[in-house]
């Protein structure tokens, strides 16, 4: 069984991408791993360069920056590092720059690939999605939030990434998958405040003109956290690889309930409903389970 790895990013440093750290955490079931690294000003290719891997294969890409529909660049980013796989690789295991996976789910996310290699019917993996939301310390968990995404594919040229590369599908359907033992844990809403409000106002810019950015985020200096309806404890073990990160985060988050977004009477009886029984009422699924 051969496994390539696939990803893509800019300006890592810049807006603090945990990029280094989800790499390795892919490295130890990959044969290779693509990284599409975009046109950056803050040094990200040295940052990539770094990283003590022959398995590491730079592709150093021009982003479009004018397909602002849907952050549409993101998916065609994203295809650039899936083409650049080995076409005698059986499966491609993806991951955004602010996705870690955990040292305890490797042998479970090996044991699915290699029980669901022979059965052509299954395309591709699901896993559990955890988002971080302010601190380390704190899940954001609403209906709202996605839960569960496919991080491994097969290698099938009719399989692309899908919009703003949420997700994947096949010549334009959903893939048929599996739901394995396994999380993303997800940093992307884990920075300094006003690291935070500058990272929002660039990734806006792959959904939005100009003029909707100025309305929108001319004010902003700072990012206030209350952009949420629900928070839970993250009681787990975050990955190990995260261990020095998250040692030097030097901001507090605190939050008032009293702060938080008012939800509907609708979302907050889904919330409650998911919360006490695991049923998810309306959750979005860009795939099937099989």
């Amino acid at each position: 069984m051969k496994v390539s790895g696939f990803t893509f990013v800019r300006n890592a440093i810049r807006f603090d991408y945990p990029v280094v750290e989800g790499i390795c955490s892919m490295l130890p079931l990959c044969d290779e791993m693509i990284v599409a690294v975009g046109n950056s000003d803050d040094g990200t290719l040295a940052l990539i360069r770094s990283i003590p891997s022959d398995k590491i294969k730079i592709i150093e890409t021009v982003w479009d920056d004018t397909l602002r529909e849907g952050g549409r660049v993101l998916a065609v980013e994203t295809n650039k590092a899936l083409d650049t796989i080995s076409p005698d690789s059986d499966w491609a295991f993806y991951m955004q720059a602010d996705e870690v996976f955990h040292e305890n789910d490797l042998p479970a996310i090996k044991a699915a690939m290699e029980q669901y290699l022979p059965d052509k019917r299954v395309e591709g993996l699901l896993f559990d999605h955890i988002n971080f939301y302010g601190s380390y310390d704190y899940m954001a968990d609403s209906h709202k939030w996605i839960k569960k995404e496919v991080r491994i594919i097969r290698n099938d040229k009719g399989i692309r990434s899908w919009k703003d590369a949420m997700s994947f599908r096949k010549n334009g359907g959903k893939l048929h998958v599996k739901h394995i033992n396994a999380t993303i844990y997800h940093y992307g809403w884990v920075k300094e405040p006003a690291m935070q409000a500058q990272k929002r106002i660039e990734f806006n810019k792959l959904w939005h003109p100009d003029e909707w950015i100025q309305k929108n985020h001319s004010q902003e200096s700072v990012y206030a956290y209350n952009d949420v309806d629900t928070l839970e404890k993250f009681t787990g073990i975050h990955p190990a690889l995260m261990a020095d990160r998250i040692k030097r985060a030097d901001w507090n988050f605190t939050f008032d309930l009293r702060r938080l977004k008012k939800a509907s009477l609708r979302v907050r009886l889904i919330n409650w409903i998911r919360k006490n029984t695991g049923i998810h009422i309306g959750e979005f699924r860009n795939y099937k389970v099989i």
